[in-house]
């Protein structure tokens, strides 16, 4: 700011008022965001919640339950984030991740649901997808890539379609991280910034900038129709990412009661003697290179 500004800045009242104000708002956003949680206690928790995730799966694999968790919201929201928690400690064969890529031209002629009906549960798994059928309700809406026919056909099957899956037997739990415009845009600017992420800013993500309230309407249209009783939605605050995770997490596993059936500690049998085997020479395998010694 130039001198001559400044000065014009220092002589209109009003000018000094508004950026008063301004600077108070801000003030007063920083302080109504909750203390983050520190880093110790954060590892400490989720390390108690995977504990207990471990005791879910065994009980929904015990008892041949269905679980499928639908993780939807905004771009750089965290949902990821999560999913990566829930599953680090779990059997992949049992806890899987579906994250469908654009689908393909026969795939387009197919009944909108079909794509995703063969991803669904059997008996003792549980199914987190990362993206889901929402897609039409938000992004394929918001972008224009469904007809406003698909849209609203859309809006009135949706929660038929998943009447249906809790009739059959499957549980329906479905998340909206819900994050604020400010923290989107730091998130942003933070994967631009570091080429561990910069995978994860698509072109979509680019143009879904500009579309803010566009998004923000499309969410709200689609709760209006597709928050049922028999699947509701569970909104998460993700702010704050180490908070969101905590928290989607405990309310997941409270989604059912279950028992801890972890299997009691086994005392493992003597090895089997080597006698009589001979190892081959190590000059006749191929190793990999000892780059870190």
């Amino acid at each position: 700011m130039t001198k001559r500004k400044r000065a014009e800045k220092k002589d209109n009242p009003p000018a000094r008022a508004k950026e008063a104000q301004k600077k108070s708002a801000a003030k007063a956003r920083e302080e109504e965001k909750p203390q983050k949680i520190k880093n110790v206690i954060y590892e400490a928790e989720l390390a108690k919640l995977q504990i207990e995730l471990v005791k879910f799966q065994e009980w929904v694999k015990h008892n041949g339950l269905k679980i499928v968790a639908i993780f939807e919201g905004r771009d750089a929201a965290g949902k990821g984030g999560v999913i990566k928690r829930i599953t680090q400690s779990l059997n992949p064969r049992f806890c899987r991740v579906v994250a469908l890529g654009v689908p393909t031209e026969r795939e387009r002629t197919q009944w909108y649901f079909q794509r995703y009906v063969t991803h669904l549960p059997a008996a003792g798994e549980i199914v987190l997808f990362d993206r889901s059928w929402y897609n039409r309700a938000n992004v394929e809406r918001v972008m224009g890539f469904c007809t406003d026919d698909e849209y609203w056909e859309f809006l009135r099957s949706c929660p038929e379609f998943e009447r249906m899956l809790v009739r059959s037997g499957i549980m329906v739990i479905k998340y909206w991280f819900s994050v604020s415009d400010e923290e989107q845009e730091r998130r942003f600017q933070s994967r631009l910034d570091e080429p561990t992420k910069r995978w994860k800013l698509s072109p979509m993500d680019l143009e879904s900038r500009t579309k803010w309230v566009e998004y923000s309407k499309a969410k709200d249209e689609m709760f209006k129709y597709t928050d049922i009783k028999q699947a509701p939605w569970y909104v998460v605050n993700a702010d704050i990412k180490k908070h969101a995770r905590l928290n989607c997490i405990q309310h997941f596993l409270s989604t059912i009661p279950f028992e801890d059936l972890t299997p009691k500690p086994i005392e493992l049998p003597p090895r089997q003697d080597k006698t009589g085997y001979v190892r081959p020479p190590m000059s006749d395998q191929t190793f990999v290179p000892d780059e870190y010694p």
